[in-house]
């Protein structure tokens, strides 16, 4: 192998086998693998399985299983990120898993029916690899290595950061790993997510904000630095979501995210001057320093999660009349309408009307907090020249757009909760910018962009993972009335990260009316989401008398706890069914 080729391997995709690459370049259409010695992960085809489901793509998810039944093999003697190994291939299997089984005719194939030998390929393949992942855990504290060599099984630390792991990344696995425990009945896969979250709340951070750096050696934090953006973003966004996955059986969760939310009003929310939009900034030098007006675009998952936190996945009607609905209901989705505002405009700011990785807001020489008084916004007028765009700030190092999906994400939950059109509207706009300015040629896909403020742009060549699943998939669901997720199903609980898309125009409705459910646990769209099918609740009810260990909290005063598997239930049973 050249080495001058960036110890990537390369080739022209050309036919279906292509598929198993772990990146792709639609400019050049060209496929490569992550390491140099790797057979690949299929990082692209894994990770978009229940896009291909979704978008009853049938003949593509059937050339997807076949190379997956014949050439994935994840013996494979090198280290890979413990998080993103975890949200985008074991989620990607999971989420497969569960539309197959959920949602049968969905991009129906006959290999994975009941009884046929392909039966439990996704599920097969997501303990294999589960059991591999299991290794990062291996720490003294519990908390689980950046990195994990999926042959050996053995957690290896950050090559920088001091050794320190990611707090978003150990912290965002719990989803995952709970939703395979349901599927397999392993609480050894249930305990080691848990125990992280138990090691974090023992560290007793002020008002529930933590430091971006955890010591996988130690279990305590590395610096000060806060922040809701890059390292820090998703165990947030992972509080709720686990409250909601066991039906609101781990009140811990509700309590972590509540006393999250307040901490951030209190220490992270601020205005921009002069127009007063409401920015979550940082504090670099932790809660006592100074507030930076620095958003990432990663920080925009934060206004959709917090209105899933107000109802629950219900319409604010629904809510209402469910007598879910007060003064702190009202508050936070005024804060979500105008953190959702802000996300946007990070979008109509640029040329491309695509946003960048980073903006910047300029502030009052004495910062306004929001405890200072809620101030009001300006409008997003389309004017070319609008005075408000003023208020943020893109250098030159932040205009790459990357196709994320986390304002698509808020704009989907907004939607969906409020009913109001103009979220939709403003998902179709995104959308057609995307299409505009990142298509490739001949329907090869779409690339991210190296300068999205500036016309043309200058493109990157690299199509992420995400943009298949996280970034198109809600855009699917905002527009496209006749998804199949919208059509009658079984009566069974369905999940919150893919299990429903949006009615048509005349006749919003909540994201957890599609199908029957255990709680008000919404169909959030990821993982992400939630990030991934993990993020549902497919199974766990109050009815089952088989439930995993809770979190442990001294301030809650709940214990760890478990119940023996049901054999009643054969789903909690190895290899699911």
């Amino acid at each position: 192998m050249d080495k001058r080729q960036g110890h990537h391997v390369k080739r022209k995709i050309t036919d279906r086998n292509s598929a198993g690459f772990d990146q792709y370049h639609p400019l050049s259409k060209e496929g490569r693998q992550m390491e140099s010695d790797s057979k690949g992960m299929g990082w692209i085809i894994v990770d978009a399985l229940d896009t291909l489901m979704i978008m009853n793509l049938t003949s593509r998810l059937s050339h997807a299983r076949e190379w997956m039944s014949t050439s994935l093999d994840y013996n494979q003697d090198h280290e890979v990120n413990t998080f993103e190994t975890t949200i985008r291939m074991l989620g990607g299997l999971l989420s497969a898993h569960y539309l197959s089984t959920e949602f049968p005719d969905m991009a129906p194939l006959t290999d994975d029916d009941h009884g046929a030998p392909g039966e439990d390929l996704y599920l097969e393949k997501a303990a294999d690899l589960a059991d591999r992942i299991m290794g990062a855990f291996e720490s003294d504290s519990g908390v689980p290595y950046a990195s994990i060599n999926l042959k050996t099984s053995q957690g290896k630390g950050s090559h920088v950061d001091g050794g320190a792991s990611s707090t978003a990344e150990a912290a965002s696995l719990q989803l995952e790993f709970k939703y395979l425990a349901m599927l397999t009945g392993e609480k050894n896969y249930w305990e080691k997510a848990e125990k992280v979250i138990q090691v974090i709340d023992d560290n007793g951070m002020e008002d529930g904000l933590l430091p971006i750096f955890i010591y996988a050696t130690t279990g305590t934090f590395r610096g000060d630095y806060v922040r809701l953006g890059s390292r820090g973003d998703s165990y947030y966004e992972y509080l709720i979501k686990q409250y909601l996955q066991t039906a609101g059986e781990e009140p811990i969760y509700q309590d972590l995210w509540n006393q999250s939310l307040a901490g951030v009003r209190k220490h992270l929310i601020t205005y921009s001057a002069p127009h007063h939009f409401t920015v979550l900034g940082e504090r670099p030098d932790g809660l006592g320093g100074k507030i930076f007006g620095k958003m990432d675009h990663l920080v925009c998952f934060m206004p959709g999660t917090i209105a899933l936190g107000v109802t629950g996945g219900l319409t604010i009607e629904e809510a209402k009349k469910a007598g879910k609905w007060d003064e702190k209901a009202k508050d936070e989705m005024e804060l979500a309408k105008e953190l959702t505002k802000t996300c946007w405009g990070m979008y109509k700011m640029m040329a491309t009307g695509l946003a960048p990785e980073i903006a910047h807001f300029r502030l009052d020489e004495t910062p306004h907090m929001e405890a200072d008084g809620i101030l009001a916004s300006a409008p997003l007028s389309d004017d070319r020249n609008a005075k408000w765009k003023e208020d943020y700030v893109v250098k030159s190092n932040d205009q790459h757009n990357l196709q994320r999906p986390e304002t698509v994400e808020s704009l989907f939950y907004m939607w969906r909760i409020t009913g109001n059109e103009m979220y939709r509207e403003w998902g179709w706009e995104m959308f057609k910018s995307f299409v505009k300015y990142t298509a490739a040629d001949d329907g090869a896909g779409f690339t991210s962009l190296s300068k999205a403020n500036e016309i043309p742009p200058l493109l990157r060549d690299n199509m992420e993972s995400f943009w298949l699943v996280r970034t198109c998939t809600p855009q699917a669901n905002h527009h496209c009335p006749t998804s199949p997720l919208t059509k009658p199903t079984r009566p069974k609980p369905s999940n919150t990260s893919t299990s429903s898309s949006p009615p048509p125009p005349s006749s919003p409705s909540t994201p957890s009316s599609s199908t029957p459910k255990p709680t008000s646990s919404p169909a959030s769209n990821s993982p992400a989401a939630s990030r991934r099918a993990g993020s549902g609740n497919p199974e766990t009810r109050r009815g089952n008398s088989f439930s995993l260990p809770r979190a442990t909290s001294k301030r809650s005063g709940c214990s760890s706890s478990s119940r023996n598997s049901s054999e009643s239930n054969p789903r909690l049973r190895r290899c699911g069914r």
